[in-house]
């Protein structure tokens, strides 16, 4: 069971844009094994940041507005937004000391 919510291209903006701090969204599809080996590292930093970050999970392949509106091209695709506003980006795979890192910067 994941640990992220998902949100879709018609509740992204009030999930999202809207929530107060951090948010961390993932763009995937069930097709991409890079998306499924990320998956849990993303889990496991949903429960330590629990209450300083919301993660977000979106299915590129269901939300096109979305992902073309953020220009997702590649998967998965990491958007961090902070306050609303996109702060920063992981494209493919990366190991969770890389992701940890990201989300000790904005979780502050």
């Amino acid at each position: 069971m994941s640990n992220a919510v998902e949100v879709t291209d018609s509740d992204f903006e009030a999930q999202i844009e809207k929530h107060p701090g951090l948010a961390v969204v993932d763009f995937w599809a069930t097709w991409c094994g890079p998306c499924r080996m990320i998956a849990p590292l993303l889990d496991e930093l949903a429960i330590e940041y629990q209450g300083k970050a919301k993660v977000a999970k979106l299915d590129v392949d269901t939300n096109i507005k979305t992902s073309s509106r953020f220009n997702v091209r590649s998967i998965p695709a990491i958007l961090f937004f902070k306050d609303g506003k996109l702060v920063d980006q992981v494209i493919g795979y990366v190991g969770k000391p890389a992701l940890a890192a990201k989300f000790q910067q904005y979780a502050a």
